[in-house]
């Protein structure tokens, strides 16, 4: 509950006040001196001061008042304060709200005003407590991330930030970690964030695409295959688990292995052990697996496609990789990551951000490459990354673009909460923050 401080000499107004708020739902605080103004404050989270500018019996200069307020604006530089004033002293209260007062009312007050101030000032007061909260929790991410190796990762989406978030602290372990995702979103990327922050960053880390191999030479590829062991086989051949005993071996498209290889690598997982197709030798390894899919491998286990135990071996712990279009903030960081020092116009950046991206972070830069080569100079247009079928959402943006006015009157209805008034217009924070910066409006 909101606990309102009401600091006046006089008893009838504090019981007169103390009743409207609590009536209301506030939890009330009362002073009479500014000493036990100043107490309160100290020792007490207070949503909000109401103050009178005299305490002192005949004494009507507000001098009293101007030094509470700014004491208490010693004690808490955030604590809204509303000051109760007579008309002898309203000179005295306008100046200070220039100086930081959040507002005055006069003597006697009216009532509906009062609590829509007060309601006003303590949803606003909430809002700069959580903008405040997240821009620390994103400031100490960030420190964490610059000094973590993210292998080139381009990204500002806070989607993303859980995910590298994710990713660092994995590497501290060695479990099996499954990452999960659509093609082309970047899991191979998040691998390499785990190995190259692990123990292991030193060690060999080995790739192996399941889903780019034939089946028949995906157990060789893994497990190696003795001279003669299968049609081609001339020589002999260490596969890829033993190339990674050590290390890290990242395993795409797990969910394309057949079962005679799923049955081998969960015997890897176990024991360590394995046999090269063709031969009854033994060999052991230590490996650290991380696995990836585009497929839903509990569909896959419930028909039958897909070993459940072999599942729970590499899902120790899931990292579900989301698709562009749930990360718009990274949408323009990433096309000017591909094309950098190059302009779009706030239509086609919209565009672009609107834009579903079926084909994730793979299709924005195959796009980014077709605008460079098609339009080698000069500001770049939709047309220019070959989005002919855009959505009714991208034609929307092209055809909308929020005016200063709108803006505006959206920050004051959202109290400054970027988050709400980037959704209000169907922006990324990013494209809002330009925005707010090319008409000159304070955030």
């Amino acid at each position: 509950m909101d606990k309102i401080l009401i600091i006046d000499d006089n008893p009838a107004v504090l019981d007169a006040l103390s009743l409207l708020l609590e009536i209301h739902g506030y939890d009330v605080v009362t002073a009479k001196t500014p000493f036990e103004a100043e107490q309160t404050v100290r020792y007490q989270r207070i949503a909000l001061a109401i103050q009178d500018m005299n305490f002192a019996a005949d004494t009507t200069s507000g001098e009293e008042g101007i030094n509470l307020f700014y004491t208490l604006r010693q004690l808490n530089a955030n604590l809204p304060i509303i000051l109760i004033t007579a008309w002898t002293e309203l000179e005295t209260a306008i100046e200070l709200v220039k100086a930081g007062a959040a507002d005055y009312i006069a003597k006697p007050w009216d009532d509906n005003k009062l609590l829509t101030t007060i309601a006003n000032l303590v949803a606003l007061g909430k809002a700069q407590q959580d903008n405040a909260v997240l821009a620390r929790q994103h400031d100490e991410r960030h420190l964490s991330h610059q000094q973590a190796n993210l292998a080139g990762l381009i990204y500002a989406s806070t989607a993303m930030e859980r995910v590298v978030d994710m990713a660092l602290q994995l590497a501290k372990s060695d479990v099996s970690v499954l990452i999960t995702g659509p093609n082309g979103s970047g899991k191979e990327r998040i691998a390499e964030i785990i190995q190259l922050n692990s123990n292991l960053a030193h060690q060999p880390f080995i790739k192996v695409n399941a889903g780019a191999l034939p089946g028949e030479l995906i157990e060789a590829e893994l497990f190696g295959a003795e001279a003669g062991a299968y049609t081609g086989a001339n020589k002999q051949r260490i596969g890829r688990f033993e190339a990674a005993d050590g290390g890290t071996l990242f395993l795409d498209e797990i969910g394309n292995l057949p079962p005679s290889g799923q049955m081998k690598l969960l015997r890897v997982l176990q024991t360590g052990e394995f046999e090269r197709l063709g031969s009854v030798q033994t060999k052991q390894v230590k490996v650290r697996v991380i696995s990836a899919t585009n497929a839903d491998l509990q569909h896959d286990i419930k028909a039958g496609r897909f070993r459940e135990d072999l599942y729970y071996r590499l899902n120790v712990i899931e990292l579900r990789l989301p698709p562009l279009a749930e990360r718009k903030d990274d949408i323009m960081p990433l096309v000017e990551h591909f094309l950098p020092n190059r302009e779009c116009g706030l239509a086609t950046e919209q565009a672009l951000i609107n834009y579903p991206w079926p084909g994730n972070v793979r299709e924005l830069e195959n796009a980014c490459k077709r605008a460079a080569v098609l339009k080698p100079s000069g500001p770049l247009a939709l047309a220019d990354f070959g989005l002919a079928t855009a959505t009714n959402d991208v034609k929307t943006a092209l055809n909308h673009e929020p005016s200063k006015i709108e803006i505006e009157a959206a920050m004051r209805e959202y109290h400054g909460v970027i988050a709400k008034v980037a959704r209000h217009f169907g922006l990324s924070r990013q494209a809002l923050y330009r925005r707010l910066q090319k008409f000159d409006i304070e955030y």
